[in-house]
């Protein structure tokens, strides 16, 4: 498969007025972010299965995969956590050199790890011995020595103040590294100062800790969700955050108070009859995201099936017709699906690799339309997103980064009747299956006086009446009687026989 280079994401347009809505329940957190009076992300975040990334640990070295350059390391989780040579500390300081796994851990050793990703499916946690430490303006690296900036910020005066300002503020004992992040434009001194600060003694308590602990061992752990989304999701774009929980509302506005001043006026707290999420019809949108068909505007549709390598995107026109010829149409179809892609690759959580099968176009100018219209709807998305051109196939490929759970993944389980396949065998199939176990009974198994079969009503309600016919002439052929009872817990595919 030939792909073209990656092109890259436009600087992304100014982004419209967002509100948050956060529902909180005892064993739940959930956070919606809504643009358009549309649902754009779904945040997750249940007290049994909190998200891990963020986390630090002071694990042991279980065992050390020179072939792989990786290593496992017990954290204190069901399964080990995945490190691999290029999160290690010694690979960022050595960039131009290439260490070897086993030069820098061994079995048994006891390190400080960060995770990275969650435990997805049967993998483990993926963690890193390079330390970073979110604040609300910086991200404090312990390990490193420069002071980064985010791209984001692309003054190149206020590029320059940061960074003299920052650097102003490091003394002898709080030297490191530290990366500038976007809310910290236009910030004042005292605020960065006092980010700083926070930050540093963040470390020397973890530092602390680690010294003192026994492995493994939990010795960080980040903020909830709802306090996550003031430090680190809070942009001019948000209006308001909209949280359904009283005591909640007050954590957020002393977190606002003590952190965010200018932040307390968005938090508001809802007072409607209708739950939150209901009100603003974010449950609705929740159950559309589980199922593959996206209706699109225009009378088109999209239908998105992850599977277990990739996520494929397939664009249809159904009952879009068009008006003037069928490569106008095709054009309409693929610049409307780019923007809904886009959005439910946002709201469905999608990570790894995508990809698009758009519906094919004739014209080269049609397809790089498309291409620059997907990557302008991309350019909206908060998680790194890489976008090729159109393979030899006509496929577009996109890889996003992943970093916890799809929604799909967070709120499904493998149907047990299906088990997984998303389809069940038809009653005719299942008829000729019992047929055929009867036959096999008689031959292979001692001879019985009678047979008894399990079913569900449906299929013994076939077996009398469509195949009442075929039914007689098995009795006849196996030369016993064989009786029929219907049991309404068996699913359409399950059936017992029964020997007496």
């Amino acid at each position: 498969m030939t792909i073209q280079a990656t092109i890259p994401l436009p600087k992304p347009l100014p982004r419209p007025p967002e509100t948050v809505l956060v529902n909180v329940i005892p064993q739940e957190t959930r956070v919606a972010v809504m643009c358009h009076n549309e649902v754009c992300e779904i945040h997750m975040e249940r007290s049994r299965g909190r998200s891990l990334v963020g986390n630090i640990y002071l694990g042991v070295v279980n065992r050390v995969l020179p072939g792989m350059q990786s290593a496992f390391v017990d954290i204190g989780l069901e399964r080990s956590a995945f490190l691999h040579i290029v999160d290690t500390v010694e690979q960022h300081h050595r960039p131009n050199e290439q260490p070897r796994i086993e030069t820098l851990v061994y079995e048994g050793q006891i390190i400080l790890v960060q995770v990275l990703k969650d435990p997805i499916g049967n993998k483990g946690a993926r963690v890193s011995t390079q330390i970073s430490l979110p604040g609300r303006f910086l991200v404090h690296l312990p390990q490193d020595e420069h002071i980064g900036i985010s791209q984001r910020i692309d003054d190149e005066k206020e590029r320059e103040r940061l960074k003299s300002l920052l650097a102003s503020l490091l003394t002898d004992d709080c030297e490191r590294g530290y990366i500038i992040r976007t809310g910290a434009e236009g910030v004042s001194e005292p605020e960065i100062k006092a980010d700083q600060n926070y930050l540093h003694q963040l470390w020397k308590n973890i530092e602390q800790q680690s010294k003192t602990q026994p492995a493994p061992c939990l010795i960080h752990q980040d903020l909830p969700l709802y306090l996550r989304l003031l430090r680190d999701f809070l942009t001019p774009e948000i209006k308001q955050m909209v949280v359904d929980n009283q005591a909640v509302y007050e954590q957020m506005c002393e977190f606002a108070n003590r952190y965010i001043p200018q932040a307390k006026n968005k938090i508001i707290l809802h007072q409607e009859v209708r739950p939150l999420f209901e009100f603003y019809n974010v449950d609705d949108a929740m159950e559309r995201a589980l199922y593959p068909r996206v209706n699109l505007r225009g009378g088109g549709y999209v239908i998105i099936e992850p599977t277990e390598a990739m996520t494929t995107i397939d664009v249809n026109t159904g009952g879009f017709v068009g008006r003037h010829n069928f490569d106008e149409t095709v054009l309409k179809t693929n610049l409307e699906a780019c923007s809904v892609i886009a959005r439910e690759l946002r709201l469905r959580n999608i990570g790894g690799m995508v990809l698009i099968d758009f519906i094919d176009m004739m014209q080269d100018s049609h397809r790089d339309l498309v291409l620059a219209e997907l990557a302008q709807c991309l350019s909206q998305d908060r998680t790194r997103v890489t976008l090729n051109g159109f393979t030899s196939l006509g496929l577009v490929e996109i890889t996003r980064k992943r970093t916890r759970e799809s929604l799909y993944h967070m709120l499904t389980q493998s149907c047990p009747y299906c088990h997984g396949r998303g389809y069940m065998k038809t009653i005719q199939t299942v008829c000729y299956e019992i047929f055929r176990s009867l036959q096999r009974e008689s031959q292979y198994i001692s001879p019985a006086n009678t047979y008894r079969v399990l079913a569900s009503p449906a299929l013994v309600e076939m077996l009398i009446d469509e195949a009442s016919e075929a039914w007689i002439h098995l009795q006849q052929e196996l030369g016993k009687p064989i009786s029929l009872t219907a049991e309404s817990s068996y699913t359409q595919e399950q059936f017992d026989i029964i020997l007496d």
